[in-house]
């Protein structure tokens, strides 16, 4: 059901809008979670450290993944608030042809370089076959993690959060039992994990494409849409490129990162693995939160109605410390029995390392949340340079910090302390461009 964003309580409004993304993005990490809980329980300790070093390679896919989402998002949402229907439709068959495109030459780039890369930030040896045998199979999924992710950016942009919510539920469910019967059942070990990843993505994919290209014939628009328009593909590109940028750079920054953690030996990997995962599925919760801000705002900027934009950040700010606070007690309190569905309490170096991990970073779950929804209204109403500047500041603080930090006495430990630094000194400038946006002064 199409949803306008543009009239209603906006706290009421945009709570019922983002609630049911969080759920989705929540089911979603649950793929990733579920290929590294397998990986770590039924193949063991190498196995979990596999699918960890391949998974921020893997985020470079879905970086690009992402930016065509957000820009499709983004943009139809601000032809759905000025009722331009026509212009709408031109905006969805352009992202389609031109994502398909640039699907095409990731997974050529992906197939023939990820072995160097994987060589290049000194993957364990005793890991490598396995991380390679991971990524490939990965690849081939590409085009429906790309038309998957442009489906549930449309599903945003028409205002109805609950559609993609149901899909996920149910695919990332089955994946969990597919993982496992690959596994133990068929013993197919990393390959299964990979191949139930792939079969459910699949399914989820071309079931929500067909329905979302069904909900846009039906809306009823003056002109004949335009198939492909590249007028309309540098408007996506504006809003889509640096999101792009923003997601790749974060993930050539975990790389990095990783490669540091490397050296450290795979107990630490193995322990960063399973760690990295609840971080992601807590900071991914939150970008996707900011995405349905950033929905909120470009429906709002099309209608020109500028004093809900301000509501609606206030409203996201308290929707995302609501969160914050259960998940900080959670990882606080019971981290050490979260990091246990990935690996056994022999593990103690991995053990420790994770625990570590959580203790320092998700007390600052409260500020790198506050950047994510000040980075939805940034993008929503068009201020991606504003929006650049804060994210590269914080991946740049991160990467820099994480190497000086780890040839110190600190260590390992080091490269979690980079973490909140980076967020914090973003998070003051993320709200610095919030604060003097012009529908501020607009308000």
């Amino acid at each position: 059901m199409n949803k306008d964003l543009t009239i209603g309580n906006p706290r009421q409004v945009l709570w019922a809008f983002c609630l049911p993304m969080f759920g989705s993005i929540v089911f979603q990490q649950l793929y990733n979670i579920a290929d590294s809980l397998v990986a770590g329980k039924f193949v063991g300790e190498q196995a979990l450290a596999a699918v960890g070093n391949s998974y921020e390679v893997t985020l470079i896919f879905i970086a690009f993944a992402f930016g065509c989402n957000i820009g499709c998002s983004v943009i139809v949402s601000q032809f759905f608030g000025a009722k331009d229907y026509t212009s709408m439709k031109t905006a969805v068959y352009t992202t389609l042809i031109a994502s398909g495109i640039l699907c095409g030459l990731l997974m050529l780039c992906g197939l023939f370089g990820c072995q160097a890369l994987l060589t290049l930030i000194h993957t364990p040896e005793e890991i490598l076959s396995d991380s390679m045998l991971y990524l490939n199979i990965y690849i081939l999924g590409l085009p429906f993690l790309f038309l998957y992710n442009i489906a549930t950016g449309i599903f945003s942009a028409l205002g109805d959060s609950k559609t993609p919510f149901i899909f996920l539920a149910i695919s990332s469910t089955a994946n969990i039992a597919v993982d496992i019967l690959f596994v133990t059942a068929f013993d197919m070990g990393i390959a299964g994990v990979a191949w139930a990843t792939f079969i459910c993505q699949g399914i989820s994919c071309m079931i929500s494409l067909v329905l979302v290209l069904r909900r846009i014939a039906r809306i009823h628009s003056s002109e004949h849409a335009t198939v492909f328009s590249v007028p309309m593909l540098g408007r996506l590109a504006k809003i889509a490129v640096p999101s792009i940028l923003q997601q790749s750079f974060i993930s050539i920054g975990n790389i990095f990162i990783q490669s540091v953690i490397n050296g450290f030996g795979t107990s630490v990997v193995a322990g960063y693995a399973a760690s990295v995962k609840l971080n992601n599925l807590v900071i991914t919760s939150f970008t996707t939160l900011g995405n349905g801000v950033s929905n909120y705002a470009a429906q709002n900027i099309g209608a020109k109605k500028y004093p809900r934009i301000r509501e609606g950040f206030a409203a996201g700010i308290r929707l995302v410390w609501t969160i914050c606070i259960p998940i900080v007690l959670l990882y606080l309190i019971a981290g050490k029995y979260l990091l246990l569905l990935f690996m056994d309490s022999s593990s103690t170096e991995a053990l420790h390392t994770g625990m570590q991990f959580l203790w320092i970073l998700s007390p600052f779950y409260f500020v790198v949340s506050a950047k994510l929804v000040g980075d939805g209204i940034l993008r929503g109403v068009g201020s991606m340079t504003q929006f650049m500047i804060g994210t590269f500041t914080d991946l740049i603080l991160r990467v820099v910090l994480a190497f000086v930090f780890s040839r110190s006495v600190l260590g390992a430990t080091g490269i979690w302390c980079a973490w909140p630094i980076g967020w914090s000194i973003a998070t003051v400038l993320t709200l610095f461009f919030y604060k003097n946006g012009y529908w501020n002064k607009n308000v």
